[in-house]
């Protein structure tokens, strides 16, 4: 581990070596919205942290404070990671990450870390990692959700996910696209959803969600970053194929 480095990202960083996420596609609307809303979420104190192995990009995690997260959760006083991916296993780089987190809430004085992840899916972490690592499992949601919490005191109130999820779905019975640029993956899965919308000539409705109110308020689920519903039920919150988008949106019609 004598040639691994935690690197923290910033403005300076993100227009050289770049962000770990669709890396290999550095000229795509999708790296190019992530480094923006990157740079826009530094100033808020937002951390994007990357594991260097002999200067080598191996793997990131990315937190910030919960009250400017985009993950639908009551968790003021903590951080929250968005993000925890490493390219090997086995290693702990993935340890090393949550640890720099841990160690930068104590710095803030904050209640504790707070995790969304989701083993169904490869679109939110698993909470395996986190579990080896003494976060606790507190609270599920639909769609195969979990809530951890790491916390730095046995005295704080606990966070918590919303319980109207349903009545969530029911404002929307147009083919309705929620999203925010958070994941550079966002940006084909929308197109994946028109192109499939089209050509069983269904119109979509695009929802750019610009703040965490707005977030809070309509996503359907607690990954809150990408959501497509349809006659007030969700038809994914990640990427889908053309042809997976067809056959869902037949089933629901």
């Amino acid at each position: 581990m004598c040639n691994v480095e935690l690197v923290e990202c910033n403005n300076e960083f993100l227009e050289g070596t770049g962000s770990f996420c669709l890396r290999s596609k550095k000229k795509s609307s999708g790296y190019l919205n992530k480094n923006k809303w990157l740079n826009n979420r530094f100033e808020e104190g937002l951390k994007y942290v990357q594991v260097i192995d002999n200067k080598k990009q191996v793997g990131f995690i990315e937190y910030t404070e919960a009250e400017n997260s985009s993950r639908v959760v009551y968790a003021d006083g903590y951080l929250v990671i968005h993000c925890l991916w490493v390219s090997t296993v086995g290693k702990g780089y993935g340890t090393r990450l949550i640890n720099k987190c841990i160690e930068d809430a104590k710095k803030l004085a904050k209640k504790g870390v707070v995790v969304i992840t989701n083993s169904k899916t490869s679109w939110a972490p698993s909470k395996e990692i986190f579990l080896k690592n003494d976060f606790q499992l507190i609270d599920t949601a639909p769609y195969d959700f979990e809530l951890l919490i790491y916390p730095l005191s046995n005295e704080v109130e606990q966070p918590y996910f919303p319980n109207d999820w349903e009545d969530r779905l029911k404002k929307f019975n147009d083919l309705t696209i929620l999203r925010s640029f958070q994941c550079p993956y966002v940006e084909i899965a929308t197109e994946n959803i028109i192109a499939g919308a089209n050509k069983l000539n269904i119109q979509v409705q695009l929802v750019d969600l610009k703040d965490r109110e707005k977030l809070m308020a309509l996503s359907p689920t607690p990954y809150g970053i990408f959501s497509v519903i349809y006659k007030g039920q969700l038809l994914t919150f990640h990427r889908l194929t053309v042809h997976s988008v067809i056959k869902k949106l037949k089933e629901l019609s």
